[in-house]
């Protein structure tokens, strides 16, 4: 347990420094999924998106995976770094899909996972997950999919004007 708040307050300082030496844009999302990992588990959660630049896009997020795990209902705390490239330029409709490499860890595994991103949207990755520790008596290892839908806040700010 030491290990993973260890390794998420490097990435943290890591990450915040970068964006300190840059005038980044923030954005928040909300974003809900289907996670993979041994089993299916429900996401809920929220991002941060940090732009400068349609091109590179870099993005935080906090979440919970809820399922069941040997027949007992488990939550485990997520937090994940993604990037997102598009370096396409003269397309018609500009930047419509990204190439989106990251990680993710829980108390639980830890995965890094590559995919593909539609409008900074919609995400389906894919990755390998190594344990850290056992969920209800399982191992969370292996294959590791994601499919999210991040919705801005500004959109359902609007929504519901």
């Amino acid at each position: 347990m030491m290990n993973f708040r260890f390794a998420t307050a490097i990435l943290s300082v890591f990450l915040l420094s970068t964006f300190a030496k840059a005038q980044y844009t923030v954005h928040k999302m909300v974003s809900v999924g289907y996670t993979y990992q041994n089993q299916s588990f429900g996401e809920v959660g929220g991002k941060l998106l940090f732009l400068k630049n349609d091109d590179v896009i870099y993005r935080l997020g906090a979440s919970a995976l809820m399922g069941s795990a040997n027949s007992q209902f488990a939550i485990m705390p997520k937090l994940q770094a993604d990037v997102l490239l598009n370096f396409q330029k003269d397309v018609d409709f500009y930047h419509s899909y990204y190439f989106l490499m990251g990680a993710e860890g829980t108390n639980k595994y830890v995965a890094p996972k590559i995919g593909v991103s539609l409008f900074g949207i919609l995400d389906l990755t894919g990755g390998y997950a190594f344990p850290i520790g056992d969920l209800n008596g399982k191992e969370m290892k292996g294959l590791n999919v994601n499919f999210t839908l991040n919705i801005p806040t500004v959109f359902i700010h609007d929504m519901f004007k």
